[in-house]
Protein backbone atom coordinates (compact mmCIF):
# COMPACT_ATOMS: atom_id res chain seq x y z
CA UNK A 1 0.00 0.00 0.00
CA UNK A 2 1.34 3.38 -0.99
CA UNK A 3 1.53 5.94 1.80
CA UNK A 4 1.87 9.68 1.35
CA UNK A 5 5.47 9.47 2.56
CA UNK A 6 6.54 5.85 2.11
CA UNK A 7 5.47 2.26 1.62
CA UNK A 8 3.47 -0.28 3.63
CA UNK A 9 3.77 -3.94 2.62
CA UNK A 10 2.46 -7.12 4.16
CA UNK A 11 2.98 -10.85 3.78
CA UNK A 12 1.13 -13.90 5.10
CA UNK A 13 1.64 -13.07 8.79
CA UNK A 14 3.38 -9.70 9.16
CA UNK A 15 3.46 -6.12 7.89
CA UNK A 16 6.36 -3.72 7.46
CA UNK A 17 6.53 -0.03 6.60
CA UNK A 18 9.20 2.51 5.78
CA UNK A 19 8.79 6.28 5.50
CA UNK A 20 11.02 9.13 4.42
CA UNK A 21 11.24 11.92 7.00
CA UNK A 22 11.54 15.59 6.11
CA UNK A 23 15.22 15.56 7.08
CA UNK A 24 15.90 12.71 4.64
CA UNK A 25 16.10 9.92 7.19
CA UNK A 26 14.25 6.63 6.77
CA UNK A 27 12.17 5.13 9.57
CA UNK A 28 11.19 1.45 9.49
CA UNK A 29 8.79 -0.61 11.60
CA UNK A 30 7.10 -4.01 11.39
CA UNK A 31 4.60 -6.11 13.30
CA UNK A 32 2.15 -9.00 13.28
CA UNK A 33 -0.66 -8.84 10.76
CA UNK A 34 -4.32 -9.12 11.86
CA UNK A 35 -5.72 -12.45 10.64
CA UNK A 36 -9.34 -13.07 9.67
CA UNK A 37 -9.28 -15.38 6.63
CA UNK A 38 -8.29 -18.67 8.20
CA UNK A 39 -9.94 -22.05 8.71
CA UNK A 40 -13.18 -22.80 6.88
CA UNK A 41 -14.06 -19.11 6.48
CA UNK A 42 -10.84 -18.60 4.53
CA UNK A 43 -11.94 -21.16 1.93
CA UNK A 44 -15.57 -20.16 1.27
CA UNK A 45 -15.92 -18.20 -2.00
CA UNK A 46 -17.12 -14.59 -1.59
CA UNK A 47 -16.71 -14.80 2.22
CA UNK A 48 -12.94 -15.28 1.91
CA UNK A 49 -12.75 -12.22 -0.35
CA UNK A 50 -14.46 -10.00 2.20
CA UNK A 51 -12.21 -11.31 4.98
CA UNK A 52 -8.99 -10.86 3.01
CA UNK A 53 -9.90 -7.34 2.02
CA UNK A 54 -10.76 -6.59 5.65
CA UNK A 55 -7.36 -7.99 6.69
CA UNK A 56 -5.58 -5.63 4.33
CA UNK A 57 -7.55 -2.69 5.75
CA UNK A 58 -6.81 -3.67 9.36
CA UNK A 59 -3.09 -3.55 8.55
CA UNK A 60 -3.37 0.23 8.20
CA UNK A 61 -4.22 1.11 11.83
CA UNK A 62 -1.70 -1.50 12.99
CA UNK A 63 1.00 0.23 10.94
CA UNK A 64 -0.04 3.65 12.20
CA UNK A 65 0.39 2.47 15.77
CA UNK A 66 3.76 0.89 14.99
CA UNK A 67 5.01 3.81 12.89
CA UNK A 68 3.19 7.03 13.86
CA UNK A 69 5.22 9.02 11.32
CA UNK A 70 3.44 7.21 8.48
CA UNK A 71 0.96 9.47 6.74
CA UNK A 72 -1.95 8.20 4.64
CA UNK A 73 -2.77 9.91 1.37
CA UNK A 74 -6.45 9.95 2.36
CA UNK A 75 -5.67 12.30 5.27
CA UNK A 76 -5.11 15.35 3.07
CA UNK A 77 -7.73 18.12 3.17
CA UNK A 78 -8.63 17.92 -0.56
CA UNK A 79 -9.61 14.29 -0.04
CA UNK A 80 -12.16 15.29 2.59
CA UNK A 81 -13.70 17.74 0.14
CA UNK A 82 -13.80 15.00 -2.51
CA UNK A 83 -15.63 12.69 -0.08
CA UNK A 84 -18.31 15.35 0.48
CA UNK A 85 -18.66 16.00 -3.26
CA UNK A 86 -18.94 12.30 -4.03
CA UNK A 87 -21.74 11.95 -1.47
CA UNK A 88 -23.53 14.96 -2.95
CA UNK A 89 -23.19 13.54 -6.47
CA UNK A 90 -24.62 10.21 -5.35
CA UNK A 91 -27.54 11.92 -3.60
CA UNK A 92 -28.32 14.06 -6.65
CA UNK A 93 -28.19 11.02 -8.93
CA UNK A 94 -30.63 9.12 -6.74
CA UNK A 95 -33.05 12.07 -6.81
CA UNK A 96 -32.81 12.99 -10.49
CA UNK A 97 -32.25 9.73 -12.37
CA UNK A 98 -35.17 7.40 -12.98
CA UNK A 99 -33.30 4.13 -13.41
CA UNK A 100 -32.05 2.50 -10.18
CA UNK A 101 -29.22 0.96 -12.19
CA UNK A 102 -28.15 4.40 -13.47
CA UNK A 103 -28.42 5.85 -9.98
CA UNK A 104 -26.19 3.18 -8.51
CA UNK A 105 -23.72 3.43 -11.40
CA UNK A 106 -23.25 7.16 -10.84
CA UNK A 107 -22.92 6.63 -7.08
CA UNK A 108 -20.29 3.91 -7.61
CA UNK A 109 -18.24 6.05 -10.01
CA UNK A 110 -18.52 9.09 -7.72
CA UNK A 111 -17.17 6.93 -4.92
CA UNK A 112 -13.86 6.73 -6.78
CA UNK A 113 -13.29 10.49 -6.52
CA UNK A 114 -11.62 10.52 -3.07
CA UNK A 115 -9.07 7.90 -4.14
CA UNK A 116 -8.28 9.81 -7.34
CA UNK A 117 -7.83 13.07 -5.45
CA UNK A 118 -5.63 11.31 -2.88
CA UNK A 119 -3.32 10.14 -5.65
CA UNK A 120 -3.15 13.55 -7.30
CA UNK A 121 -2.93 15.77 -4.23
CA UNK A 122 0.09 14.00 -2.69
CA UNK A 123 3.11 11.91 -3.66
CA UNK A 124 1.07 8.72 -3.25
CA UNK A 125 1.27 8.01 -7.00
CA UNK A 126 5.09 7.94 -6.75
CA UNK A 127 4.95 5.60 -3.75
CA UNK A 128 2.43 3.50 -5.64
CA UNK A 129 5.09 3.08 -8.32
CA UNK A 130 7.62 2.15 -5.62
CA UNK A 131 5.20 -0.49 -4.33
CA UNK A 132 4.79 -2.13 -7.74
CA UNK A 133 8.46 -2.05 -8.62
CA UNK A 134 9.53 -3.46 -5.25
CA UNK A 135 7.03 -6.34 -5.40
CA UNK A 136 7.81 -7.08 -9.05
CA UNK A 137 11.54 -7.15 -8.33
CA UNK A 138 11.06 -9.63 -5.49
CA UNK A 139 8.87 -11.83 -7.69
CA UNK A 140 11.48 -11.67 -10.44
CA UNK A 141 14.57 -12.52 -8.46
CA UNK A 142 13.88 -12.84 -4.75
CA UNK A 143 15.29 -10.65 -1.99
CA UNK A 144 18.50 -9.87 -3.87
CA UNK A 145 16.58 -8.33 -6.80
CA UNK A 146 14.78 -5.76 -4.63
CA UNK A 147 17.88 -3.56 -4.74
CA UNK A 148 17.52 -3.44 -8.54
CA UNK A 149 13.82 -2.59 -8.68
CA UNK A 150 14.29 0.43 -10.95
CA UNK A 151 14.20 -1.81 -14.03
CA UNK A 152 10.75 -3.21 -13.22
CA UNK A 153 7.49 -1.72 -14.47
CA UNK A 154 5.52 0.70 -12.32
CA UNK A 155 2.31 -1.17 -13.22
CA UNK A 156 1.39 -4.51 -11.66
CA UNK A 157 -1.37 -7.02 -12.41
CA UNK A 158 -2.19 -7.53 -8.71
CA UNK A 159 -2.69 -3.84 -8.04
CA UNK A 160 -5.95 -2.86 -6.37
CA UNK A 161 -6.80 -0.91 -9.51
CA UNK A 162 -7.69 -4.27 -11.04
CA UNK A 163 -10.46 -4.43 -8.44
CA UNK A 164 -12.03 -1.20 -9.64
CA UNK A 165 -14.01 -2.54 -12.62
CA UNK A 166 -15.27 -5.70 -10.84
CA UNK A 167 -16.16 -3.59 -7.79
CA UNK A 168 -18.06 -1.03 -9.87
CA UNK A 169 -20.02 -3.73 -11.68
CA UNK A 170 -20.74 -5.83 -8.59
CA UNK A 171 -21.71 -2.85 -6.43
CA UNK A 172 -23.90 -1.27 -9.09
CA UNK A 173 -25.78 -4.46 -9.93
CA UNK A 174 -25.99 -5.62 -6.31
CA UNK A 175 -27.36 -2.32 -5.01
CA UNK A 176 -29.82 -1.96 -7.91
CA UNK A 177 -31.18 -5.47 -7.34
CA UNK A 178 -31.28 -4.92 -3.60
CA UNK A 179 -33.33 -1.75 -3.96
CA UNK A 180 -35.76 -3.49 -6.24
CA UNK A 181 -36.29 -6.79 -4.49
CA UNK A 182 -35.41 -6.32 -0.83
CA UNK A 183 -38.20 -5.18 1.51
CA UNK A 184 -38.17 -1.66 2.90
CA UNK A 185 -38.17 -2.91 6.47
CA UNK A 186 -34.64 -3.79 7.44
CA UNK A 187 -33.28 -2.41 4.17
CA UNK A 188 -30.22 -0.90 5.84
CA UNK A 189 -29.09 -4.31 7.07
CA UNK A 190 -29.97 -5.86 3.72
CA UNK A 191 -27.96 -3.22 1.84
CA UNK A 192 -24.99 -3.86 4.10
CA UNK A 193 -25.23 -7.57 3.29
CA UNK A 194 -25.49 -6.80 -0.43
CA UNK A 195 -22.45 -4.50 -0.19
CA UNK A 196 -20.42 -7.24 1.52
CA UNK A 197 -21.50 -9.77 -1.10
CA UNK A 198 -20.55 -7.32 -3.87
CA UNK A 199 -17.08 -6.86 -2.38
CA UNK A 200 -16.66 -10.63 -2.11
CA UNK A 201 -17.78 -11.14 -5.71
CA UNK A 202 -15.36 -8.45 -6.93
CA UNK A 203 -12.45 -10.09 -5.09
CA UNK A 204 -13.38 -13.45 -6.62
CA UNK A 205 -13.33 -11.85 -10.08
CA UNK A 206 -9.94 -10.32 -9.27
CA UNK A 207 -8.61 -13.75 -8.20
CA UNK A 208 -10.07 -15.40 -11.29
CA UNK A 209 -8.26 -12.88 -13.49
CA UNK A 210 -4.98 -13.75 -11.74
CA UNK A 211 -5.47 -17.48 -12.23
CA UNK A 212 -6.65 -17.23 -15.84
CA UNK A 213 -4.91 -14.20 -17.38
CA UNK A 214 -5.75 -15.27 -20.93
CA UNK A 215 -9.52 -15.41 -20.36
CA UNK A 216 -11.50 -12.59 -22.07
CA UNK A 217 -12.92 -11.43 -18.73
CA UNK A 218 -9.41 -11.36 -17.26
CA UNK A 219 -8.12 -9.28 -20.16
CA UNK A 220 -10.88 -6.73 -19.59
CA UNK A 221 -10.19 -6.58 -15.84
CA UNK A 222 -6.43 -6.24 -16.31
CA UNK A 223 -6.84 -3.81 -19.20
CA UNK A 224 -8.95 -1.47 -17.08
CA UNK A 225 -6.55 -1.78 -14.14
CA UNK A 226 -3.47 -1.14 -16.29
CA UNK A 227 -5.10 1.93 -17.86
CA UNK A 228 -5.85 3.34 -14.40
CA UNK A 229 -2.29 2.71 -13.22
CA UNK A 230 -0.56 4.00 -16.34
CA UNK A 231 -2.83 7.03 -16.68
CA UNK A 232 -2.79 8.56 -13.21
CA UNK A 233 -2.41 6.10 -10.33
CA UNK A 234 1.38 5.63 -10.57
CA UNK A 235 4.35 7.86 -11.31
CA UNK A 236 7.95 6.85 -11.90
CA UNK A 237 9.92 6.98 -8.63
CA UNK A 238 13.52 8.06 -8.21
CA UNK A 239 16.41 6.37 -6.38
CA UNK A 240 15.52 7.97 -3.03
CA UNK A 241 11.96 6.63 -3.12
CA UNK A 242 13.12 3.19 -4.26
CA UNK A 243 15.53 3.06 -1.31
CA UNK A 244 12.58 3.50 1.04
CA UNK A 245 10.74 0.70 -0.77
CA UNK A 246 13.78 -1.54 -0.40
CA UNK A 247 13.89 -0.80 3.35
CA UNK A 248 10.23 -1.79 3.73
CA UNK A 249 10.69 -5.00 1.73
CA UNK A 250 13.82 -6.01 3.62
CA UNK A 251 12.05 -5.42 6.95
CA UNK A 252 9.13 -7.59 5.84
CA UNK A 253 11.38 -10.40 4.62
CA UNK A 254 13.21 -10.40 7.96
CA UNK A 255 10.03 -10.89 10.01
CA UNK A 256 8.50 -13.40 7.58
CA UNK A 257 11.45 -15.80 7.77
Amino acid sequence: MALANGLLVHGPTHWAAAVRESDGGVLVASGAKPRLAFGLAGRIPVVRGVLRLAESMLVVPAARRGLPQARMAMEDAPVGAAVVLSLVAAAVARRRLQSPLAQEAVAAVAGLAPALVALRSSDAAIWHGVEHKSIAAYERGGAAAVADAAQDAKEHTRCGSNLVLPMLVATTVGNALGRRYLPGRGRLVARAAVAAASVGAAVEAFAFAQRHPGHPVSRVVHGAGHAIQAGFATREPGPDELAVGRAAMEALLRVER
